[in-house]
C-alpha cells in the first residue's frame, strides 16, 4: 500500500466519522425536542408542595442533568395551579350568582407555592446561565488546549530535520491528551478535527512507521470497532427506542474517536455499523411518525369539537329549554375534550385557547340570560303581590258597585302580567283568588239579604203573586254568578296540578249553575202559561 493511498484512506474515514457524528447529533436534538412534552405528560402528577420541594432538591444537582425533570415539574405544577385557579374562579362565580352579584372585581388569592415555584425557577435559570457561561469558558479553554496540541503536531509533521522516531511517543502522548479534552465551540469543531487528522496523517507519513506497527494499530482499531458493531446490533433488542437512539449516539461518538482499520476492511466494517444504525434510526423515525400521526388525529378530533361548539349561537337561544339543551351539549364536548391527548406542538396552545374562549363566551351569555330571567320573574312577582294588596284593600268594602268594578279590573290586570318564579306561582294565585272569592261571596250574601228583606216587606200576598218575581231574581243571581265564575276561570294561568284542579272544579260549578238556570226557565215558563189561561 502506497503512502498516498494511506493518506486518502485516512481522509475518507475521517470525513465519514464527521458525517456520522453530525447526523446522530441532529437526531438526538430532534428526539430531545420532541420527547420533552411527551415525557412531561407521562410523568406522575404530584401536589404543588411536593413539586416545589423536589425542584428545591434538584437545584443542588448538576443543572445540565436535571433539565428534563425541571421542565416536567414546571408543566405539572402550572397545570395544577391553573386547574385550582379555574376551580376557585368557578366557585366565586357561582357564589356571586347566588348572591345576585357579578364577578368583575374578583382576584385570586395569593398562592405561596406558586411564588416559591417562580423563585426556584428563577434560581434555576440563573444556575443554567452560569453553567452555560462556565461551559462556554471551558470550551474556549479546550479550544486553546487543542490549538496548542495542533501547533505541536504541525511542527512535528512538517519538520524534516526533527528526531522523528523520538517524536513518536510525544505524538501518542498528544493524541492521548487530545482525547481527554472536552468539547470546543461548534463553529471550530470540524476545522480543528480536520487539522488534527491532517497533522496526524502527515506525521505518520513522515516517520514511515513500519508495516508491522501499523498493522498492529489497524488490528486494535478493528477489535474496538467490531465491538461497537456488536453493541449497535444488540441495541435492536431494546424495546425503548428513545433510549436505544441515545445509546447509538454514544456509539457513534466512540467510533469517531477510534483510528482507521485496514483499507480492505473499512467499507465492510462501516457498512455493518451503518446497517445496525439504520435499523435503530428507522425504528426511531417510525416511533415519532406514529406519535405525530396520533397528535394529528387528536388535532382533527379537537377541531371537530370546535365545529360543534360553533353551532351553538347564544343569540338564538330564547327559552330555558333551549339553554338547558345547549348547556348539556357543551358539557358533553368538554368531557370528550378531556379524553383527547396533545395535538401537534405548533397547534396545541392555539387550539386550546380558542376552545377556552368559546366555552367562556357561552357560559358568560348563559349567566346573563338567567340573570335577566330572574329579574323579570321577580318584577312579575312584585307586580302580582301589589295586585293582591290592592284586592285586600277593597275586599271589605260595602260600596258594592265601585268595589266590584275595581275587583274585576284587578283580575284583568293580573292576566296581563307574565310568569313568576315557579315555586311561588300557585301560592300567589291562591292568595289572589282567595281574596276575590271572599269579596264576591260577601256580595252574593248581601244581595240575598236585601232580597229577603224586600220579600218580608211585601208580605205574604206579594210572595204569592205568582212566585215569578222570586224565580226571576234567582235566575238573575244565577246569571251573575255564572258570569263571575266564567270571568274568574280566565285568570288561571298556572301550569301545576293544583291550578288544573281549580280550573276543573270551577268548570263543574259553572255547569251546575247552568243546570239550575235551565230548571228556573222551565218554572217561569210554566207560571207564564198559567197566567195566560
Amino acid at each position: 500500500m502506497t503512502m498516498e493511498n494511506e493518506k486518502q484512506t485516512l481522509a475518507e474515514e475521517q470525513q465519514t466519522a464527521v458525517e456520522a457524528t453530525t447526523q446522530t447529533q441532529v437526531e438526538t436534538a430532534e428526539v430531545q425536542a420532541e420527547q420533552a412534552p411527551v415525557a412531561a405528560e407521562a410523568a406522575a402528577a404530584d401536589d404543588k408542595e411536593a413539586l416545589v420541594a423536589e425542584l428545591r432538591t434538584l437545584l443542588g444537582e448538576n443543572v445540565s442533568e436535571v433539565k428534563e425533570r425541571v421542565e416536567q415539574i414546571k408543566n405539572q405544577f402550572y397545570r395544577l395551579y391553573h386547574q385550582e385557579l379555574e376551580a376557585a374562579k368557578k366557585a366565586a362565580a357561582e357564589a356571586a350568582e347566588a348572591a345576585g352579584e357579578t364577578l368583575e372585581n374578583w382576584m385570586p388569592a395569593v398562592d405561596a407555592a406558586e411564588q416559591q415555584m417562580r423563585d426556584l425557577l428563577n434560581a434555576y435559570k440563573q444556575k443554567r446561565q452560569e453553567a452555560a457561561r462556565q461551559l462556554e469558558a471551558e470550551m474556549e479553554q479546550n479550544l486553546m488546549r487543542k490549538e496548542n496540541i495542533l501547533n505541536q503536531m504541525k511542527e512535528m509533521a512538517q519538520s524534516e530535520t526533527a528526531d522523528v522516531m523520538g517524536n513518536l511517543q510525544k505524538m501518542r502522548d498528544l493524541q492521548a491528551e487530545w482525547k481527554t479534552i472536552g468539547p470546543v465551540p461548534a463553529p471550530k469543531a470540524q476545522e480543528i478535527w480536520k487539522l488534527y487528522q491532517q497533522y496526524q496523517e502527515q506525521f505518520y507519513d513522515l516517520v514511515k512507521i513500519n508495516i508491522e506497527l501499523r498493522d498492529l494499530d489497524f488490528k486494535k482499531n478493528l477489535e474496538m470497532k467490531t465491538l461497537l458493531c456488536e453493541a449497535a446490533e444488540k441495541l435492536q433488542e431494546n424495546p425503548n427506542i428513545v433510549e436505544a437512539s441515545r445509546a447509538l449516539q454514544q456509539l457513534h461518538d466512540e467510533w469517531a474517536e477510534i483510528g482507521p482499520v485496514a483499507r480492505e476492511l473499512r467499507e465492510e466494517l462501516w457498512a455493518r455499523f451503518k446497517e445496525a444504525s439504520t435499523v435503530i434510526n428507522k425504528k426511531h423515525q417510525a416511533y415519532f411518525d406514529e406519535l405525530h400521526k396520533k397528535e394529528q388525529e387528536n388535532l382533527e378530533k379537537k377541531q371537530a369539537l370546535l365545529e360543534r361548539l360553533r353551532t351553538i349561537n347564544p343569540e338564538e337561544l330564547k327559552t330555558t329549554k333551549a339553554w338547558d339543551e345547549a348547556h348539556k351539549l357543551v358539557q358533553e364536548i368538554q368531557t370528550e375534550w378531556r379524553t383527547i391527548g396533545f395535538a401537534p406542538k405548533k397547534f396545541n396552545q392555539s387550539i386550546y385557547e380558542e376552545y377556552r374562549e368559546m366555552c367562556n363566551r357561552f357560559f358568560k351569555a348563559r349567566t346573563a340570560y338567567f340573570r335577566e330571567m330572574r329579574d323579570s320573574l321577580n318584577a312579575n312577582m312584585k307586580a302580582k303581590r301589589s295586585l293582591i294588596d290592592k284586592a285586600k284593600e277593597i275586599v271589605d268594602s260595602e260600596d258594592w258597585q265601585s268595589a266590584t268594578e275595581a275587583m274585576i279590573a284587578l283580575q284583568k290586570e293580573w292576566k296581563t302580567i307574565g310568569a313568576v318564579p315557579r315555586k311561588l306561582s300557585d301560592e300567589l294565585w291562591q292568595q289572589f283568588t282567595s281574596v276575590c272569592d271572599s269579596f264576591f261571596n260577601r256580595k252574593r250574601e248581601s244581595d240575598k239579604q236585601q232580597r229577603d228583606e224586600r220579600r218580608a216587606a211585601r208580605g205574604e200576598k206579594a210572595m204569592q203573586s205568582g212566585d215569578r218575581g222570586r224565580l226571576m231574581r234567582l235566575y238573575e243571581n244565577l246569571t251573575q254568578e255564572i258570569k263571575t265564575a266564567e270571568n274568574n276561570i280566565l285568570f288561571f294561568t298556572g301550569k301545576s296540578k293544583t291550578a288544573n284542579k281549580l280550573v276543573d272544579d270551577m268548570q263543574k260549578k259553572i255547569d251546575a249553575l247552568k243546570n239550575q238556570q235551565k230548571e228556573l226557565e222551565t218554572k217561569i215558563a210554566a207560571l207564564d202559561s198559567e197566567e195566560a189561561e
